[in-house]
């Protein structure tokens, strides 16, 4: 979009919004920070603003402890959402199908605002706040409120700055610019205590936790001449190791850290098949891999799900990586 678009939508969102009585907010299934703590940031100055809110997302409808730190009190079971929402507003969700069992509601909204970052994001709502040069859809979240002239208290800051913190990765990927750091020094003057944020998502994991990132560490394979590092999290490591999927999130970053390598892929058994999870260092547009299998995402972090066993799955990104 261009930034006219984006004025013209921003413009548009901020007319429906206050005029709206009441908000369903949502945001893509299996929520990362950035998209839970968008709609639970926006969510909570909905609120402190008289608006009547409704919080949810798609099944699975589970979530890491580290979301625990978040104003969830609005949140509610996707069985509980608004059927037909007078206004509905999505974070961080890339196409419809991304909201899973919320996609109807999403259909039989009034009116649908789609705030997100993608590039793959061509606009499914009747609004579409889409930049793909924001870091982070909490990003526009925060820019929307500004517009909007809403309170951001300090619990609206902490799950905006979560969405901040874990999109680039602590501040340390590509994608971080002056306008990510505006915006962050912000929050932090609305009262969110980045500590807060680095205590529950990145040291907050059961000891078990340990043990299957040596496994996964162990297993890891360099292949140098395709600048390729992957490694699988198996189902039975979590069997052994007596955790979940959920308290497992995040290994990706243990063997991303190889110098020799640009791609990092850490593919996972599911029950649906295989979930790839792909990092680039510099060069790789890794998001437009994921898409070459139905995935997506962004040039340096995205993802994709496969029917597939491991074998064939890492099989056909060498494939990808060979036909460069």
């Amino acid at each position: 979009m261009s930034s006219r678009q984006i004025d013209q939508a921003m413009a548009e969102a901020v007319t429906v919004l206050t005029a709206a009585d009441a908000i369903a907010v949502s945001c893509h299934i299996n929520p990362d920070g950035d998209a839970l703590g968008s709609a639970a940031g926006f969510a909570r100055a909905a609120v402190a603003a008289g608006k009547s809110v409704a919080l949810s997302f798609g099944e699975p409808y589970e979530l890491p402890d580290y979301f625990s730190l978040l104003p969830l009190d609005l949140l509610v079971p996707p069985a509980e959402f608004p059927e037909a929402p007078e206004v509905m507003i999505t974070f961080d969700a890339a196409d419809r199908d991304r909201l899973g069992s919320l996609g109807a509601a999403s259909s039989a909204a009034g009116t649908l605002i789609v705030v997100d970052h993608h590039v793959t994001n061509q606009g499914f709502g009747d609004v579409n706040l889409i930049d793909p040069d924001a870091s982070a859809s909490a990003v526009l979240a925060f820019e929307l409120l500004q517009a909007l002239g809403w309170t951001i208290d300090a619990e609206a800051a902490l799950g905006l700055q979560m969405g901040l913190v874990t999109d680039t990765g602590r501040f340390q990927y590509s994608n971080t610019d002056a306008r990510t750091f505006r915006i962050a020094a912000q929050l932090v003057e609305a009262g969110a205590h980045p500590e807060t944020i680095g205590i529950h998502v990145y040291e907050n994991s059961p000891f078990a936790f340990l043990s299957v990132a040596g496994t996964v560490q162990h297993r890891a394979t360099l292949e140098p001449e395709l600048s390729l590092v992957w490694s699988a999290l198996r189902a039975d490591d979590l069997e052994t190791a007596n955790i979940t999927r959920v308290e497992a999130e995040g290994l990706i970053d243990y063997i991303r850290v190889a110098k020799e390598a640009d791609v990092a892929v850490l593919l996972t058994e599911v029950p649906e098949g295989t979930k790839a999870s792909l990092r680039s260092r510099a060069t790789m547009d890794v998001g437009a891999l994921a898409g070459a299998f139905g995935g997506g995402g962004h040039a340096r972090a995205a993802g994709f799900l496969s029917e597939a066993p491991v074998e064939e799955v890492i099989e056909g990104i060498r494939g990808y990586l060979r036909g460069l």
